[in-house]
């Protein structure tokens, strides 16, 4: 049984650190164009081919998404930036559209392709197709129940690989083609400038909707005492589902949120690591640790739900029905240099720690450990009351161990 990857979001450097110290095996990041999250920091040309040293240098792939739609004008450039991909040893690109698929295998044949979920592939003869014009990985749309995604598999050549998302944001639209940014507010969700309306909230005293020919079918706009969201959808959470995904075939585990914080980054690559490698060790023994569950609850995320790996989206749209975010535990905290178990550790602070504080260390392959913060002391050894300033350093004797990279959070 082959092991599936790890792929993690980068938005920017210091998201990259973090997926890569928190054991990505991939990672997925965009240029300053060209790409679907254009809200997200994103990497200049200088800092991509600073980004492939770091990621190579620790055995870990970098792949660029290039899944925009393109008007004919942009071709030119894309032209230029495809052939820079290949010359600083990217690991692929990601695409969705068949005429930029067209230009790499033209002007950067070196360069792999794979297919981004953008393009809605739900068959194996769309597989296929994609893998006849040169893709190595195809990237399946989020709407497939798992049990087509086994079947795909089952039924494609082996050199051909499967990506699927596994965990965070899911889009109302189908694989994310959606035009309702582009109609409330002219940005393009299709070249990366999505205003996701979709999250907005929507209401009108007393109305509800029914199309004229289906009368029966109520859509509900207003309820008393809150907010009405017909369009936002669930988080996507798969932590509990890590042996179907495996026996599935899926060649590599992608995890959603490139906009969110290098904390998220870390926790979501951390959780699903733990769990893959627990499976990977003793299939036949293996349990899910509900304390995965937990950390996984510990990052900012919306209601989660199973996508439509088991519920069909014409049966369950995957909705929410709480308004907004459950927000994430307090990011205090980097480890910058290490100690052992009892010994005093340097952090560089994010968010102000209180001396006497509850906290948890995230440490590579473990859960949060908890405990108290006492004697907080400044660079000097002086005591002090808190960290309270972004940036500085400040040091805590820690009743564990600490190793450069480490994140201090807030406890309970």
């Amino acid at each position: 049984m082959k092991r599936p990857e790890i792929l993690s979001p980068v938005g920017d450097f210091e998201k990259l650190k973090s997926a890569v110290y928190f054991g990505a095996d991939a990672v997925y990041l965009a240029g300053k164009a060209f790409g679907m999250r254009a809200a997200s920091g994103n990497f200049s040309d200088e800092e991509l081919k600073e980004a492939v040293r770091y990621c190579h240098a620790r055995g870990v792939k970098l792949y660029v998404t290039v899944n925009i739609m393109p008007r004919d004008g942009e071709y030119p450039k894309l032209r230029e930036f495809l052939c820079y991909l290949e010359e600083i040893g990217v690991d692929a690109a990601i695409m969705s559209d068949i005429g930029v698929v067209a230009l790499s295998r033209e002007c950067a044949p070196e360069l792999e392709i794979h297919i981004s979920t953008q393009a809605s592939t739900v068959s194996t003869a769309a597989c296929k197709a994609w893998a006849a014009l040169g893709a190595k990985r195809i990237v399946l749309a989020r709407e497939l129940s798992l049990e087509a995604v086994k079947r795909i598999r089952q039924e494609l050549p082996e050199d051909i690989e499967i990506e699927c998302f596994v965990h965070g944001s899911m889009c109302i639209a189908y694989s994310g083609r959606c035009l309702l940014s582009q109609y409330y507010v002219g940005r393009d969700a299709n070249r990366g400038a999505c205003a996701q309306p979709c999250r907005w909230i929507y209401g009108a005293k007393e109305l509800h909707i029914a199309e004229e020919k289906r009368e029966d079918e109520i859509l509900r706009m207003y309820e008393d005492g809150g907010e009405t969201f017909v369009m936002s959808s669930k988080d996507m959470c798969m932590i509990e589902h890590i042996p179907e995904l495996v026996e599935a075939g899926i060649s590599s585990f992608k995890l959603e949120g490139r906009v969110r914080s290098a904390y998220y980054t870390a926790v979501v690559t951390n959780t699903y690591k733990m769990a893959l490698d627990s499976y990977m060790a003793d299939p036949e023994n293996y349990k899910y640790d509900p304390m995965w569950g937990r950390e996984l609850n510990s990052v900012s995320h919306r209601e989660y739900g199973c996508g439509f790996f088991f519920n069909d989206p014409r049966e369950d749209a995957n909705i929410v029905s709480e308004p907004g975010y459950l927000r994430e535990k307090a990011y205090l905290a980097t480890a910058v240099e290490g100690c052992e178990a009892g010994g005093v550790a340097t952090f560089v602070q994010r968010n102000k720690l209180v001396d006497g504080q509850s906290v948890e260390l995230l440490t590579r392959m473990h859960v949060g450990i908890p405990f108290t913060a006492d004697g907080l002391t400044n660079e000097k050894d002086e005591p002090i009351p808190s960290a309270p300033h972004p940036g500085m350093l400040f040091k805590l004797r820690c009743p564990v161990k600490v190793s450069a990279g480490d994140i201090l959070r807030g406890g309970e």
